[in-house]
């Protein structure tokens, strides 16, 4: 039988090597390069001058707004995810994963057609006007609040599934052994539900905030510009008149390794699925 599922897996491992493998050894072999439009491939050098753009200002700009706005958007996805998650955990519905799917529904739809949706409706003559004659948002499109939205309206998924899977493999039996020793509703919460459920919230954390850092689209549409993101950076040097691949891949290449550091940085306390703060916070009755 294991043969059987190494066979079935190879035409996996193949396309994992040639999409994802290759191009990402080739966009590292770029950032080390003088590689860009004006240069022929006979002249392609390791040459590390251009390092240099990551100090830029626009370059820090871009990365401060990525970063911060990663940052605001996870800790507004895990406030609302964790109590949408929460809610659905304790409720009394007998088929949780209808409610579960209408949360994941939106995400079965193209990204660029709901942040244009967004869009449409962050401006002041949208088709709620046209319907309904109202413009609950005025016209904020171009502004850090649209972006901010239209971040955690899109990712917000991402926190309430990984959360609520937690809550559901916590033992019930726990929860009444909490309140017969006399905990409040509020401390059973606080001192057995949120401590177990926490490895939920750092998985959906990083899925939150990681995709957030290099993201481009969202900030793109809803910020018209006015907001300058990483993603975008890397995009107007590959689509700039003289393509700066060298530029846009050592761009790319630092985002990865912000990435992985810090995946490496929560295994380095991590090391049997958990998280630090969950090492530390023992569920005390």
């Amino acid at each position: 039988m294991n043969k059987v599922f190494k066979a079935l897996a190879v035409p996996y491992q193949i396309w994992l090597y040639i999409l994802v493998f290759i191009p990402l050894l080739a966009m590292i072999g770029i950032a080390l390069s003088n590689y860009d439009s004006s240069v022929d491939l006979n002249q392609i050098n390791v040459n590390l001058t251009h390092w240099s753009i990551l100090f830029q200002p626009q370059n820090v700009i871009a990365f401060r707004n990525s970063v911060v706005f990663a940052v605001l958007t996870t800790l507004i996805s895990f406030v609302l995810g964790y109590f949408t998650a929460y809610y659905i955990f304790q409720s009394k519905f007998k088929n949780k994963f209808i409610i579960l799917t209408i949360v994941i529904l939106p995400m079965w739809s193209n990204l660029i057609l709901r942040v244009d949706a967004l869009n449409n409706v962050f401006s002041e003559n949208n088709i709620l006007t046209s319907i309904f004659g109202i413009s609950p948002f005025g016209n904020i499109t171009g502004t850090s609040l649209a972006i901010l939205i239209g971040l955690v309206f899109t990712y917000l998924p991402f926190m309430i599934l990984p959360v609520y899977t937690a809550l559901e493999k916590i033992d019930y039996a726990l929860q009444e052994a909490a309140l017969d020793l006399g905990l409040t509703p509020f401390k059973k919460f606080w001192k057995v539900i949120f401590p177990l459920s926490l490895k939920g919230v750092v998985t959906g954390s990083i899925m939150v905030f990681l995709p957030t850092l290099a993201g481009f689209a969202i900030p793109k549409i809803l910020g018209k510009g006015n907001f300058l993101f990483i993603g975008n950076v890397i995009e107007n040097k590959l689509l700039s008149s003289t393509i700066f691949y060298n530029h846009g891949s050592l761009l790319a290449v630092v985002i990865l390794v912000f990435i992985l550091g810090s995946i490496l940085l929560l295994t380095r306390f991590d090391k049997e699925g958990e998280t630090l703060l969950w090492q530390k916070t023992k569920c005390t009755l």
